[in-house]
């Protein structure tokens, strides 16, 4: 995927759920237009897709992505050290960025 970090986000969830892990982040309203079930996105350097997105109303037009880890990817990537509420660097899908300005 061809990205650039757009945002230092906390996830809020990381935690193993049967074999995988959810990873679960807050994203902003400026950033939650771009995000997309099945979509693409980033995270510390690893591409990966967005399971779930939801846009609970307490995040003001924000949206919440969780994202399932298999055993590989957090035991192979940088992704294993990876602590709820200390910043990741997040990517989004350059494609997303042009559709929303032709759009």
């Amino acid at each position: 995927m061809t990205a650039r970090i757009f945002k230092l986000l906390a996830p809020e969830v990381f935690e193993p759920v049967g074999e995988s892990w959810l990873l679960r982040i807050r994203a902003p309203k400026a950033l939650a237009r771009f995000l997309a079930y099945k979509g693409s996105i980033t995270v510390n350097g690893v591409s990966l897709t967005v399971n779930q997105v939801q846009d609970p109303p307490a995040l003001e037009g924000g949206c919440e992505i969780s994202i399932n880890l298999i055993p590989h990817t957090v035991t192979h990537t940088a992704l294993g050290s990876l602590q709820v509420h200390h910043p990741v660097n997040l990517e989004i899908d350059t494609v997303a960025r042009y559709v929303e300005r032709m759009l």
